[in-house]
């Protein structure tokens, strides 16, 4: 992926945790069409259907649930921040709760992707696609 920058941890939380959202839906999605892809030879319809079901807010908020409890300190505050921010309207057809607990998981994306830690992105992905406990 492409970054201009890479930021230090300060300079990347210091950002709009909405605006750290949208960039990290964009990585999310990106790391579940990738997955998708990898997986086998599928026509773009079955491949669109399938990342739909991934990349929601229902699906993203289930996510979290998988990788609270091994989220650093510093992930976790973007997370809270971003969850808890007032956006401009709640989709249709989601709870509330959902939506913003998926826009917190977007955020913590976004905020590692502007850390430049792709590593660390990946195996929190792991954990969300496989079900991973990192300590093993």
């Amino acid at each position: 992926m492409y970054r201009d920058r890479v930021l230090t941890p300060r300079e990347a939380a210091a950002q709009n945790v909405l605006a750290l959202a949208f960039l990290g839906d964009g990585v999310y999605s990106l790391l579940v069409r990738e997955k998708l892809v990898a997986a086998g030879d599928r026509k773009a319809g079955a491949l669109h259907a399938e990342s739909a079901a991934l990349v929601n807010a229902s699906a993203q908020a289930q996510g979290y649930g998988k990788i609270r409890e091994f989220l650093r300190e510093d992930e976790a505050d973007v997370y809270r921040r971003a969850r808890n921010a007032h956006s401009a309207h709640t989709p249709k057809n989601m709870s509330g709760c959902d939506y913003h607990s998926a826009t917190g998981l977007e955020a913590v994306f976004g905020y590692l992707y502007l850390c430049g830690a792709d590593g660390r992105i990946r195996e929190l992905f792991d954990i969300i696609m496989n079900g991973k406990d990192i300590t093993e």
